[in-house]
């Protein structure tokens, strides 16, 4: 998780046009960064936490976003006055302000979701802004009942990207016509990843995010590129069925709001990207994903990552509940920290969004909070075919249609 870990830095029935914007052309190539709208006033629920005052260092080679100011509470929102050059009226209705708006009531519904399940874990928070605008929220509760570690985080961040970040924000190594020199860009999103204490209760991720990038000091005047990007999935131990196909179609319900081609798209999209090369096999059971996506309209792109992002509650907490009190072994945590293990590979030697974070010197405590605080590495583990372990293994070498 980053944008760092929102946007890590990543919610609908409406027809499919072009973007019309006439001030923003959609770009049309791949991209995964970290981050990782509503349109109704923004109300946040007071948590009542003590602020944790943490900066993190920015690598020399990444001097693109300035070191993060901690503050004591959030201010209205991070966006920067001079954006888009508009009033403040119409500042407030661009989808970056309503993004940002989606985003933070997001964190609250599910911050408010977990600690009720949890029934005992209270989150903690670290707000933090930069002097040239944009800022987060982290939020992270650990050692609670049911969670042991679990991260919800927003961010807005301005900043350029160096062309190292440029290629892991677009996924490509290169053959692009696009110039080499830094790009100044805006991103903002919403990430998430919750890690439970029982191996038969799921760990879930999710993260929802915008990205802009602006012109270069080299091409006054050329038009802004933008795209959507995000998703949530599952991450299993063991497999229960009734649980997978819940998680499953609450997505595709989502999905066929908008489009029915959404759900096969993104749920094949999904189980390709969180697939670790080394291993050859999936991190979990999918779930959705879906990145640079602007051939759609700009109004019903927002409408959906809001609607994707309203689904998380319902389509996780059910599980939940269902799965928190099951009695385990020692065994099955053994397994479930294996496969944790494979969570933490994926995230340090693949995820897109974790390097862009890591390239641009985002908030390291924010890019890395996806991390359990437990996992485990046994040399050549293999499980014995036929068993609860071997079919879980087997789902994630060989997705299956779930729904």
């Amino acid at each position: 998780m980053s944008t760092a870990a929102a946007i890590s830095t990543p919610s609908p029935s409406l027809s499919l046009h072009p973007s019309s914007s006439p001030s923003i052309t959609p770009l049309r190539s791949p991209y995964s960064p970290p981050p990782c709208p509503s349109t109704k006033p923004l109300s946040l629920i007071p948590l009542h936490h003590h602020h944790h005052r943490r900066r993190s260092p920015i690598p020399p080679f990444a001097v693109a976003i300035e070191k993060e100011t901690p503050e004591n509470e959030a201010p209205t929102t991070f966006l920067r006055d001079s954006d888009d050059n508009e009033t403040t009226s119409k500042k407030s209705d661009s989808v970056r302000a309503r993004f940002e708006r989606m985003i933070r009531e997001a964190q609250e519904t599910v911050c408010a979701a977990i600690e009720k399940a949890d029934g005992g874990g209270r989150f903690v928070e670290d707000v933090w802004s930069r002097p040239g605008g944009g800022g987060g929220i982290s939020r992270v509760l650990q050692n609670g009942k049911v969670w042991e570690k679990a991260g919800v985080n927003v961010s807005v961040v301005y900043g350029v990207m160096p062309p190292e970040a440029y290629r892991a924000a677009k996924g490509g190594g290169g053959g692009e016509q696009q110039k080499p020199g830094p790009v100044p860009f805006f991103a903002a999103g919403i990430s998430s990843v919750l890690h439970p204490h029982n191996p038969f209760a799921p760990t879930l991720h999710f993260n929802y995010r915008y990205f802009e990038t602006d012109a270069p000091k080299d091409a006054p005047g050329a038009p802004r590129q933008w795209w959507f990007g995000g998703g949530t999935d599952l991450t299993p131990a063991y497999v229960h069925e009734e649980d997978v196909k819940h998680f499953h179609q609450v997505q595709k319900n989502s999905c066929d709001k908008f489009d029915p081609s959404f759900y096969p798209r993104f749920k094949k999209w999904c189980d390709d990207y969180f697939y670790i090369k080394h291993r050859g096999e999936r991190r979990g059971l999918g779930g959705i994903f879906f990145d640079d996506l602007n051939d759609y309209d700009q109004e019903m792109l927002l409408s959906f990552a809001t609607e994707c992002a309203n689904s998380v509650v319902p389509a996780y907490i059910p599980i939940i509940e269902r799965r928190k009190d099951t009695p385990y072994t020692e065994a099955h945590k053994a397994w479930q920290q294996i496969r944790r293990g494979r969570y933490v590979e994926f995230n340090l030697v693949y995820d897109r969004g974790t390097t862009f974070g890591l390239k641009t010197g985002g908030r390291i405590e924010s890019i890395l909070v996806s991390l359990p605080l437990t996992a485990r590495w046994e040399y050549d583990h293999k499980p014995e075919e036929g068993s609860e372990e071997w079919k879980l293994l087997d789902a994630c070498i060989n997705p299956k249609e779930w729904i």
